[in-house]
C-alpha cells in the first residue's frame, strides 16, 4: 500500500493524539509513504507556532520536525501538481495546499492519512482512498 501523509495526520502521531495508533499502524503497513514537498514547510510552520506559544521548547519542536520528516519516504515536487491541485481546489471550494495531498493519493492509488475532516469528505466524494 502507498500512503500519503499530511501534517494533520503526522500531528496525531507526534503529539500522541487519539488517532496515533491507527495512523501509525497504517504507515507501518505501507510500502511507500509520499507527501508533497510543501509538507516540510507546513510541518515546520506548525511546530514554530507551538514554539512561539510556549507549548514546546525549541529543542522539542526541532525533534518533532525531525521525527515527522522521518516518516516520509519521498517528496513530490509541487511544481508537478499545481494545476491539478488548483483545479480540484476550485471545484471543491477547498484550500489548494490540501488538494496537493489528495492529488498525490489519486495519482498513486494511495491512501491519504489525514485528520482533516473536510479533506476526508472531499476524498470520499472523489473516490480517493482516505484514512480519517
Amino acid at each position: 500500500m502507498t500512503a500519503i501523509l499530511d501534517v494533520s495526520g503526522i500531528a496525531q502521531i507526534l503529539f500522541q493524539a487519539p488517532k496515533k495508533d491507527k495512523f501509525e499502524a497504517a504507515l507501518k503497513e505501507s510500502s511507500l509513504v509520499l507527501a508533497p514537498d510543501l509538507y516540510v514547510s507546513e510541518l515546520t510552520n506548525t511546530l514554530w507556532k507551538f514554539c512561539i506559544k510556549g507549548i514546546y521548547t525549541p529543542e522539542e519542536c526541532t525533534q518533532f520536525i525531525k521525527d515527522g520528516l522521518g516518516y516520509v519516504d519521498e517528496y513530490i515536487d509541487s511544481k508537478d501538481l499545481w494545476q491539478e491541485a488548483f483545479d480540484e481546489g476550485v471545484k471543491n471550494n477547498h484550500p489548494v495546499y490540501d488538494m496537493y495531498y489528495a492529488v498525490i493519493a489519486r495519482r498513486n492509488n494511495g491512501i491519504l492519512i489525514t485528520n482533516d475532516g473536510d479533506l476526508a469528505k472531499i476524498c470520499k466524494k472523489l473516490s480517493i482512498g482516505c484514512l480519517f
